[in-house]
Order: C-alpha cells, then sequence, then structure tokens
C-alpha cells in the first residue's frame, strides 16, 4: 500500500497520509515518501495549490515509535543528525515550507509530534475543533527537530513555544485557534481546504509563488525582504501571468498559463 496518496484535480493536489491502521504515524518510509512528493509537485507546473491531510480522518498521531526504536534506523538516524545540512527530520518538513505553492494543511483527528510539526509547515492551517494536538517530542525524552524553530516563528510568543513544548500537554484545536497556531476551525477542514484553494485559483499561480516567498522572507530573513519584494515585482511585471491577471479582471473566464517561476 501506498505510503502516500496524491490526487490531482484543476490545479490542486491533495496529499493523504496514507498508513490509517497506524494512525498515519510517520515512519522513515513515509518521511522518505514526503521528500520525493514535494520534489515531484514542485517540477508540475500545473498544481497551484497543495492540500496535506491524512487518511481515515487523522492527521497523524506522530513518530512510528516502533520503527524509530529499531536498531537500524537508529543507527541512520544518528548519521542524519551529524552530517551537515538539514536531515531527512527536517527536509520531510520544510520542503513544503519551499515548495513554490500554496500548502494548505487539512486537520482532524490527533496531530501529534511529528504531525504538529507537519501541519506548521504548511502555510494555512484549518482543523476540526476537536482534533487533539500536542508538541509532543519531549514526553519520548526528545526535542521537535523537524524544522520547528522555522515553521513557528512569528505564531506565537516564545514564552508559549516554550511552556507547550516543555509541558508535551495535548490540547484541542479551539484553543490552537485562540493562540495563533491554527488559522480556522471547520466542521469539515478538508471541504474548507478545498473551497479556499479554488479561491486562490482565481489568482496568477506567478503571483502566488512571489507573494509566499516574500512572506516567508519577512518572517525566516526579514533583512532581504525588501529587495526581494522588488525582485519579485519585477519578475510579475515581465511574466506573461501578471498581464492575464488584469485581463481576468474584467473577462473572468480567461485561464492563466502555467507557473513560469520556481
Amino acid at each position: 500500500m501506498a505510503l502516500l496518496r496524491i490526487e490531482k484535480n484543476n490545479g490542486i493536489a491533495v496529499v493523504s497520509l496514507n498508513r490509517p491502521d497506524k494512525r498515519n504515524a510517520m515512519s522513515f518510509a513515509l518521511l522518505k515518501e514526503l521528500v520525493l512528493a514535494a520534489k515531484r509537485i514542485k517540477k508540475d507546473r500545473s498544481i497551484r495549490c497543495v492540500i496535506l491531510t491524512g487518511e481515515a480522518q487523522v492527521f497523524s498521531a506522530g513518530i512510528d515509535l516502533a520503527d524509530l526504536n529499531s536498531t537500524q534506523n537508529m543507527a541512520y538516524a544518528a548519521w542524519e543528525l551529524i552530517k551537515p545540512g538539514q536531515s531527512l527530520f527536517q527536509k520531510a518538513f520544510l520542503v513544503w515550507q519551499e515548495l513554490p505553492v500554496p500548502v494548505i494543511a487539512a486537520l482532524e483527528g490527533y496531530c501529534l509530534g511529528a504531525g504538529m510539526q507537519l501541519a506548521l509547515a504548511a502555510d494555512i492551517r484549518i482543523a476540526h475543533p476537536e482534533t487533539k494536538m500536542s508538541i509532543m517530542e519531549s514526553r519520548w525524552g526528545l526535542v521537535p527537530d523537524m524544522g520547528l524553530t522555522r515553521s513557528m516563528r512569528g505564531l506565537i510568543n516564545a514564552d508559549l513555544a516554550k511552556e507547550l513544548t516543555l509541558t508535551a500537554r495535548i490540547f484541542d484545536a479551539s484553543y490552537a485557534k485562540e493562540i495563533g497556531l491554527i488559522t480556522h476551525l471547520a466542521d469539515s477542514p478538508l471541504s474548507q481546504a478545498q473551497a479556499l484553494a479554488e479561491e486562490m485559483l482565481q489568482r496568477s499561480p506567478d503571483a502566488l509563488t512571489a507573494a509566499k516567498r516574500v512572506l516567508n522572507a519577512m518572517q525566516n530573513a526579514p533583512q532581504k525582504s525588501l529587495r526581494l519584494e522588488k525582485i519579485w515585482q519585477l519578475k510579475l511585471i515581465m511574466g506573461k501571468n501578471s498581464t492575464l491577471a488584469r485581463q481576468k479582471d474584467k473577462k473572468p473566464e480567461i485561464e492563466f498559463l502555467p507557473r513560469q517561476y520556481k
């Protein structure tokens, strides 16, 4: 059985974690599949928005501890942690931040540990109010090491981030919305994510790429953000989809060209 199920429809790719018998826990194989899937999506310029979700109305119960505790995987994990650059554990999550298209996470059931870190790597998070969430790694004697220090930055205050990380407290999505970890609450997160993605499809795919790049820089590299505003605006003006966007304002039937920029 495929660990990820990917469905493409009218420019939207729905990527579903597909280990329902394990509540979509993150095995090492699934982490590798997440990296490969994101790379394929990046190359497919017909895809203009991504929705991350999980099968069986569960996002992810976290890392697969049985997988992590195997001797072979512990040795592999040690190498990933000492080698230069991003580890597999960081790359499998941050690669979604680095995609040139918006990524929306639709969350239900459980969003724990590694699941929470994947959700935070999305641009927007929509959750059922009763979704159970936690930055759970300290419960297992571990530290969050899947890009949390980048993906959580700017969402909540540092003291609250420390409290949730140090306690490994489980909370529901209603509280997560209150503190800023969740963008929207919905009884049907996937349906609302689809509606939001379709709204984004009305905009130039290149403008979506530019906006994501500039706003990510505002959060992660503020010293570069003003320069990136100028660079991206110039690229958009020189591109074809910007002209089509202005025409589409009066003629909604006009279709955009595939994304031009990375």
